[in-house]
């Protein structure tokens, strides 16, 4: 009777501690349920998106072509920079003093707008990066919930087993004792059949200002990202193959590897609403495509690189 005193003592400790690491871990999910991720102040950006007329702009501008690539002229064209470019291409004809102080003066121009670009493209990926930081350490949260309830699981199939064995040994009826170890093994089987759950717990996790709504809709809905951003997101000239945008390629992989090839499954998903309740396998998904999103959007500076290479030729 003692070792089974024993036992129980232990088992009351071990629960205890388990109960409170999980308000701990509660306490902790109530601090990353809503986003901390936004910036303080919501600049509204102007609605207006660059041309995706990209083969008559490029037409329209061939006398470039010399200089500048393709999507260089794109990215002038959607900064609107083109008419400083030809006029700085007029300017280089004439050597004087006056004409060199001006073509410097336009080089500052298109400067200062390529550097809002970048500063934009700089504050996309970084709120792309906390987000993805926050559901992070949301969906390890949940994972520790989930541990913890199967270790506990665990822990009372292990007990059950121990307090029938000495049960039963305990017990010199053999009737009493074949059916207390028939109890015992019953309920620690069923305890560890209920560490199988395959979905876990759910937690509920706020996101209204959903950057990924607006990528899976390919649709600018919301203030969420400046045009230029969207621009370059959506004009196809930007993708590797020019079959699909960056974002029509990122879909793709979405839907085959995050919803296996189910589009309706998708577009039901909590990870495109304003938020609501999660299971660690969502909040793992959505940390993924934010990631993605996060480096989908910092490649954006290689064109810009480039396009600063091309003004260089033409200073030079």
């Amino acid at each position: 009777m003692k070792k089974l005193f024993y036992l129980f003592a232990i088992f009351s400790l071990i629960t205890s501690c388990v109960s409170k690491k999980n308000q701990a871990i509660k306490q902790n999910i109530l601090t990353l349920r809503d986003s901390y991720c936004k910036a303080p102040f919501q600049y509204n950006y102007t609605n207006r998106i660059p041309s995706y007329n990209s083969d008559s702009i490029l037409n329209a501008n061939k006398d470039l072509k010399g200089t500048f690539s393709d999507q260089s002229i794109l990215i002038l064209n959607a900064l609107d920079n083109l008419d400083e470019v030809h006029q700085i291409i007029g300017l280089k004809k004439d050597s004087s003093l006056a004409s060199q102080v001006k073509v410097l003066q336009l080089k500052t121009k298109i400067n200062s707008k390529i550097t809002i670009a970048l500063t934009e493209l700089d504050a996309v990926a970084a709120e792309f990066d906390c987000e993805g930081e926050r559901v992070a350490q949301i969906g390890n949260y949940v994972d520790n919930l989930n541990d913890s309830r199967n270790n506990k699981l665990i822990l009372y199939s292990i007990v059950t087993g121990a307090a029938a064995s000495i049960a039963g040994g305990i017990i010199k009826d053999d009737a009493w004792s074949n059916a207390v170890d028939i109890s015992g093994g019953a309920l620690g089987a069923g305890f560890g059949l209920a560490t199988l759950n395959p979905k876990g717990k759910k937690v509920e996790f706020i996101h209204q200002r959903n950057l990924l709504r607006d990528i899976w809709n390919e649709k600018l809905e919301s203030p969420n990202f400046p045009p230029f951003i969207w621009y370059m997101y959506t004009e196809k000239k930007f993708s590797n193959k020019e079959k699909h945008s960056i974002i029509g390629n990122m879909k793709e992989r979405w839907l085959h590897y995050q919803f296996d090839d189910d589009k309706d499954a998708a577009n039901r998903s909590v990870i495109f609403s304003d938020g609501g309740y999660y299971r660690a396998d969502d909040l793992h998904n959505r940390a993924a495509m934010l990631n993605q999103m996060q480096s989908a959007t910092r490649t954006i500076n290689q064109n810009i690189n480039y396009l600063l290479l091309d003004l260089d030729k033409l200073i030079l």
